[in-house]
């Protein structure tokens, strides 16, 4: 009996120390940046990396990817580890010890699992581990063999024969520019650039300047234009991408590189095009040009996008000063009207959306009726990400 007593009081012993460190853990200061602040959220409510975006196993996922680049990034100029060993861990639960990487389909051919790749360059120098190497000529391997249009851009997957989306540009190239900068002296730098300039000319409005979600250079898909071939709306997220995978590639394009000042010149495009329809309150639409038109929306992972975008290309020079002060008016409207804070100091971005795309079963007719009414979800992986970007390029 007294044995039994004493059991049970070691029980709720330990369940009271377990319930104190819980709340200890759980207290978020508010007096840090906006990045740390998002950054112990995610660390709580995803203990581990691979839980992020609620995954119940680990599995190559871009947005697995964009976080805990992210994260990456945080660690540098924190100097804080826990950051980098938060980004660290995803790679290890994914990538067994031959180099294998878990869940990944090379056969798909589908651009999407390329982001990934981008942790392990860091990864790898820091602990020479021959997994992390062997996982990034995998992903290398894909971009060689992957399909293409008849103009010679990447299609989207292999399920997407000819077609180009913007998204693809942040999912593919900032990896092959870093890879082939790290162990090809640059040779394929050219082919970067090509990616971009083969959207620059066909999925641009000659009205507005913005780009069109995706192009379709068969001309063959439903939703597809079939003069030019684009898709029929535009889309903030999807040049939200584009903008990020060109501040992104820029750094890898030396000062004298035949093909730096076309990939500038087309920042400058989009994101001067981009200004024109930005809110009052900092924010771009769901749909872009469609402002408060029935069922439009102000949509936080395009802006926090653009907001990071903007913020290091005008950081780098690529852009003027001026697109500081229009990054940090769209930071400002996220944090002002779209962030909630808990009073443990965790913090949730509502007003994301959680996906978009075209074609596919159930098919995606990319019409405005589409877009608006794709499910929302906060503290999406597509705005977490580009928000502790962004906060880290603006110090918020």
């Amino acid at each position: 009996m007294i044995f039994k007593l004493k059991k049970q009081l070691k029980i709720t012993i330990l369940i009271i120390i377990g319930l104190v460190n819980s709340a200890i853990a759980q207290t978020i200061s508010k007096d840090l940046k906006w990045s740390e602040r998002m950054a112990q959220t995610l660390m709580q409510r995803h203990p581990e990396s691979w839980m992020l975006d609620d995954a119940k196993k680990a599995h190559i996922s871009y947005v697995h990817g964009l976080v805990t680049y992210a994260f990456q990034e945080l660690g540098k100029v924190t100097k804080n580890e826990k950051y980098t060993a938060y980004a660290k861990q995803y790679a290890d639960e994914l990538i067994e010890a031959d180099g294998t990487i878990k869940t990944y389909k090379y056969e798909a051919f589908n651009i999407d699992n390329i982001p990934t790749g981008r942790i392990l360059f860091d990864i790898y120098e820091q602990t020479k581990d021959k997994r992390y190497l062997i996982a990034m000529q995998t992903l290398r391997k894909q971009l060689e063999e992957q399909p293409k249009t008849p103009s010679g851009g990447f299609w989207h997957k292999k399920i997407y024969p000819n077609q180009m989306w913007l998204d693809g540009l942040y999912m593919g190239e900032p990896f092959f520019a870093e890879y082939t900068t790290t162990f090809e002296n640059g040779a394929k730098l050219d082919e970067v650039a090509k990616e971009f300039e083969l959207i620059q000319k066909y999925a641009t409005d000659t009205k507005t300047g913005l780009l069109y979600h995706a192009w379709d250079e068969s001309k063959q898909m439903p939703w597809a234009n079939k003069e030019t071939g684009v898709s029929p709306n535009f889309w903030s997220r999807s040049m939200g991408w584009y903008v990020m995978g060109l501040v992104d590639v820029l750094d890898y394009f030396p000062e004298n590189h035949p093909k730096r000042a076309a990939l500038i010149s087309y920042l400058n495009d989009i994101s001067n095009a981009l200004v024109k329809f930005q809110d009052k309150s900092g924010l771009w639409y769901q749909v872009t040009d469609m402002g408060t038109r029935e069922g439009n929306y102000l949509e936080t992972s395009g802006t926090a996008m653009f907001a990071y975008a903007f913020a290091k290309g005008a950081k780098n020079g690529y852009l003027p000063k001026k697109f500081h002060k229009i990054a940090e008016k769209a930071f400002d409207g996220i944090t002002s009207k779209f962030t909630k804070v808990y009073p443990n100091g965790e913090i949730e971005i509502t007003n994301a959306c959680a996906v978009a795309g075209l074609g596919g079963k159930p098919y995606r007719d990319g019409s405005y009726e589409y877009y608006i009414n794709e499910r929302r979800k906060d503290n999406d992986p597509k705005v977490t990400g580009p928000f502790i970007l962004a906060a880290l390029e603006l110090n918020k």
